[in-house]
């Protein structure tokens, strides 16, 4: 069987992936692809048409104690 969700939860997931911030579409990105195991990296990068790595350094940061940006926000375009 291979991942994947049905059209309408796709459209939802990258309705939710455009309006969050770049750290956390990293981190979502990563919960999306750990869920779906085998394929799931492939799969999610490709709806979010993100590179994988992308979502590795998602992982990673989901690792970290505490997040070493705080709760900064990078503003669109800085």
């Amino acid at each position: 069987m291979q991942a994947g969700y049905r059209a309408e939860v796709e459209r939802r997931m990258r309705w939710l992936y455009e309006r969050l911030s770049e750290k956390d579409r990293r981190r979502y990105a990563a919960v999306e692809a750990d869920k779906l195991g085998h394929g799931g990296f492939e799969y999610i990068a490709k709806l979010f048409e993100i590179d994988p790595k992308t979502i590795r350094q998602g992982l990673k940061d989901m690792e970290e104690e505490r997040d070493p940006a705080g709760e900064r926000i990078r503003k669109k375009g800085a």
